[in-house]
């Protein structure tokens, strides 16, 4: 049988909780700009966001009246998805809708 040993404790849970951290999170951050309607953005919430029709025009009109808002915190991987889901939409629909992240 081996011996104990009270520091192995020690080191195991400590590479344990290092395993154990949460990932890095995100905001997603929506900017204003002359040319988006309204509309859109608050669909664009509605649809990559899933926010409620309420939730989705507070935040377009936060970003209407600041520049900017923000549209939820994910980790990085579902973070970069939600903004290159944002640029395609927008594209597709003709509009020049800027969409950014940042640490959270």
């Amino acid at each position: 049988m081996s011996e104990y040993k009270p520091d192995m404790r020690e080191i195991l849970e400590s590479e344990l909780d290092e395993e154990l951290q949460e990932p890095p999170m995100f905001k997603v951050l929506l900017h204003n700009d002359d040319y988006t309607t309204m509309e859109f953005v608050v669909e664009i919430l509605e649809k990559v966001f899933h926010k409620s029709t309420a939730e989705a025009t507070e935040i377009m009109m936060h970003v209407h009246r600041n520049g900017v808002g923000v549209c939820g915190v994910y980790p990085e991987e579902v973070a970069e998805t939600k903004v290159e889901m944002v640029h395609h939409l927008a594209r597709k629909n003709g509009f020049p809708l800027k969409c950014t992240m940042e640490h959270a």
